[in-house]
């Protein structure tokens, strides 16, 4: 046996969990991952089998632990956010595994944003009112599923049932309580009115711990299961969003992680918890210290797609690089195109699912590399609201480093740091969130001194600088592309009454919130 201190970080993702092992100096080790299909049983619908991935977190864990050499000295846990199962008295699932995908709860977060204490809620608890959060999932078990509601014994996320089967303990982290809609953010602690809303007490959640907390260890059945020694330490690790700054080493105030993948997402590390006046952006935790305010998109890489499938499908399923290349013969700015990127609703910063896609300007001159490139366009400036709320919530942002699948495409690393107005920094590979799982592991479990290393084991591969005359197109063209949304919210509204079945969630992706 060698000596290296090993840490498993284990990512527990929508479409699979991934477990990678690495040593204090950010070396990976070891890999391996395990998927599992998402269920849409109903328009809206987007569950999951909560055994199925516990199956798959053992199988990942012990498929890498046969591949080391060295012994593993913890795992630690990341998450996708906004999860939510009901357990019976012995811990057994009632429900599925209700995703953050899932938008059966639309009615119910329109009525609680709409009333007089929606935006305090999403003030005190950092969590946006929207049909991804649990408390809006929980009001509609409440109002639904009555009898099922009443039989739920505890209400958990995803992670939270692993650590329950993998340790016995029945415990929740501070970053995915601040991610439910029912945690004080200010205080760490369930916020009364968010519960009583759900019509649940806090004796059915999990007891609230920082996310370096260390349970005492697996059991004797878990480490049969994965061949690990029996009393590894499990450290209770975070959510997938704020690990991902980590993983990125956007680890200081003011530093800002992008990620554009099938959705996206923006979010800044910040010292003290608190959202923006109009209610714009997130806030969650990663630790007492450090907490990252931001938003996630709904649409990404799937307008890429989108635009592939309806606007050049001549070019085929797999023609990313044609269809990128077309829209490079368009000018900056799409000839006055602008395309509003809403083809499954919207999050941040209007966290309603009302919008749809809309190109406005379109003219006899327009052809289709205008609406290619206005379909990037309009995914970038989403993400450019996205930095004003996380400004206006008082932040101040100084770099921002990106990851995701768009980074493969020169044009649209130019036009994001155009739309920005921003130079924007590309990591060489890491694994985001489960690096983030795995330093958090370390710095709980004494290995190295601060999760603050991480700025300095991430390498910056290539930065990309906005060109001046582009930048100032786009600066110029936000202000429409903002008030476009709140001009067609009526129209949003009538289209919904005539087509009443709601555009379904993003197809599930691995990208954290």
């Amino acid at each position: 046996m060698g000596g290296t201190a090993v840490v498993v970080g284990v990512d527990i993702g929508t479409t699979s969990t991934k477990a990678v092992a690495y040593d204090t100096g950010g070396r990976q080790l070891a890999v391996h991952s395990i998927g599992y299909p998402l269920d849409e049983p109903h328009p809206g619908y987007a569950e999951q089998d909560p055994k199925l991935i516990f199956d798959a977190v053992v199988g990942t864990i012990r498929a890498v632990v046969e591949q080391l050499p060295d012994p593993v000295a913890g795992l630690s846990f990341s998450t996708a956010m906004h999860s939510l199962i009901g357990l019976d008295a012995g811990g057994n699932p009632l429900t599925p595994s209700v995703t953050w995908a899932d938008s059966r709860a639309s009615a119910q977060a329109e009525r609680l944003r709409a009333a007089p204490s929606g935006l305090a809620l999403h003030r005190r608890t950092g969590t946006p009112v929207h049909p991804m959060a649990p408390l809006a999932k929980l009001v509609w078990y409440a109002e639904q599923e009555p009898k099922l509601h009443e039989r739920v014994a505890h209400w958990v996320s995803i992670k939270d049932y692993v650590l329950l089967r993998l340790a016995e303990a029945l415990v929740t982290d501070h970053s995915v309580a601040s991610a439910t809609g029912l945690m004080n953010i200010h205080h760490l602690a369930w916020d009364g009115e968010a519960l009583a809303i759900a019509g649940i007490t806090e004796e059915q959640l999990p007891q609230l711990v920082p996310t370096t907390h260390v349970l005492p260890g697996l059991t004797a059945e878990a480490a049969r299961a994965t061949g690990l020694p029996a009393g590894t330490p499990l450290v209770v690790g975070a959510g997938d969003g704020p690990l991902a700054n980590l993983g990125l080493g956007a680890v200081h105030p003011g530093e800002v992680a992008c990620s554009i993948g099938t959705s996206g997402a923006m979010r800044v590390m910040v010292e003290r918890p608190g959202v923006d006046p109009l209610g714009g952006v997130f806030c969650y935790a990663l630790t007492e210290q450090r907490w990252v305010v931001g938003g996630a998109i709904n649409n990404g890489g799937i307008v890429l797609q989108w635009s592939g499938e309806a606007l050049a499908p001549e070019l085929g399923e797999h023609a990313e690089e044609e269809l990128l290349a077309l829209a490079a013969k368009a000018p900056v700015g799409s000839g006055g195109l602008i395309m509003l990127p809403y083809l499954l609703s919207e999050r941040a910063p209007h966290w309603s699912a009302l919008p749809r896609g809309a190109y406005v300007g379109l003219t006899h001159g327009h052809r289709r590399e205008h609406l290619v490139r206005a379909a990037l366009e309009g995914v970038c400036q989403q993400l450019a609201l996205v930095l004003a709320s996380v400004r206006a919530a008082g932040n101040e942002v100084h770099e921002v480093r990106a990851s995701g699948g768009f980074a493969r495409s020169p044009l649209w690393r130019q036009i994001l740091a155009d739309a920005l107005g921003m130079p924007v920094r590309f990591p060489a590979g890491h694994e985001g969130s489960s690096f983030g799982a795995a330093l958090l592991g370390m710095q709980a479990l004494g290995m190295i001194s601060s999760i603050d290393v991480a700025a300095d084991l991430v390498r910056i591969q290539e930065t990309v600088r906005p060109d001046p005359a582009a930048a100032a197109t786009y600066a110029a063209l936000l202000p429409l592309f903002s008030e476009l949304y709140d001009a067609l919210v009526p129209t949003f509204a009538s289209l919904r009454r005539l087509a009443p079945s709601l555009p379904p969630e993003p197809p599930p992706t691995a990208l954290p919130q």
